[in-house]
């Protein structure tokens, strides 16, 4: 049976219509919850808001004037680079080793899944809070180390070791998700290749090298690029732990864009520095975007 112009014309225009409603749901949330509150912060940023005077001020580029001169930023942005460096280092690397271990099917390999897995699921404030109490001086993680003869310190109130700590929490807390994605990575790598790079007389770190590495490299693009992006908006952590001390030395970008905008009042100031954070973030996710082009398997 053929169908005259106006059929297809009218089924044409129901496709196009049901197409739409579909997607409607997610371009609205996307404009109510992403970009209207991200124009709004923009806004924001170019006035003084001060909640306790009730004052709303219009004054042009003066906030972002002030974040090149302000030393408590710069020190931001150092610890949030250290406290980057640090946790996509340990998490993406303790991550691979894991999953590269759980591919081994060895005994025992569903409840090592589960005990590294089970911190991803935990509340993130609950399990903070646990390990506020382990690093205290008199605390479970010293108790064990003068079990051996060593005499621990005060792993929070100290710079170095304050900043260590947090990296070390969230690696844990985070490490079981991007093993998971990892090992699903592995578990897709064709075992034919493996058995012919190996008649061929290549090692097993040869084969890891050159067949599976490649072959995952998309897996690591996104675990990069989701640690990297956590790593920068970090804050419960930080709160609970450390309160961004000893002075301000784990005082990330996050935590203070929070001083400034809930302990200051200082609103616009506070905005300001969250369009800097969505700059830093975007700037990143497109360096690694880009950079794809030349590492990632099957990118041209």
């Amino acid at each position: 049976m053929r169908l005259s112009v106006g059929s297809t014309s009218t089924l044409a225009r129901r496709d196009w219509t049901a197409g739409y409603l579909m997607v409607a749901p997610v371009v609205l949330g996307a404009l109510a919850f992403v970009v209207a509150p991200l124009v709004m912060v923009v806004w924001y940023s170019l006035h003084e808001w001060n909640v306790l005077g009730n004052t709303f001020k219009f004054t042009g580029a003066d906030n972002y004037e002030r974040l090149l001169s302000d030393p408590g930023l710069r020190s931001s942005l150092l610890a949030s680079l250290w406290f980057s460096i640090g946790l996509v280092v340990l998490n993406v690397t303790l991550a691979l080793f894991l999953a590269v271990l759980l591919n081994q099917k060895l005994p025992g390999t569903t409840t090592f899944r589960t005990f590294f897995f089970s911190p991803v699921v935990a509340s993130l404030v609950a399990w903070t809070i646990v390990w506020s109490f382990l690093l205290q001086a008199d605390g479970g993680v010293n108790g064990f180390m003068s079990t051996i003869g060593i005499d621990g310190p005060n792993w929070l109130r100290n710079g170095p070791t304050a900043m260590i700590s947090v990296i070390v929490v969230q690696v844990f807390k985070n490490v079981g998700l991007n093993m998971i994605l990892f090992l699903a990575a592995l578990q897709s790598v064709p075992g034919d290749l493996q058995e012919a790079a190996r008649l061929d007389g290549a090692g097993a770190w040869r084969r890891f090298r050159s067949i599976t590495l490649p072959l995952i490299s998309p897996t690591i693009l996104l675990v990069s690029i989701i640690t990297i992006v956590g790593s920068l908006e970090v804050f419960a952590q930080i709160d609970v732990l450390t309160g961004g001390g000893p002075g301000n030395s784990t005082t990330v970008l996050v935590y203070y864009l929070y001083q400034q905008a809930f302990k200051f009042n200082e609103f616009g100031y506070a905005s300001a520095i969250a369009v800097l954070l969505f700059v830093i973030v975007l700037v990143l996710t497109l360096i690694q975007w880009q950079s794809r082009k030349k590492w990632v398997f099957h990118e041209v």
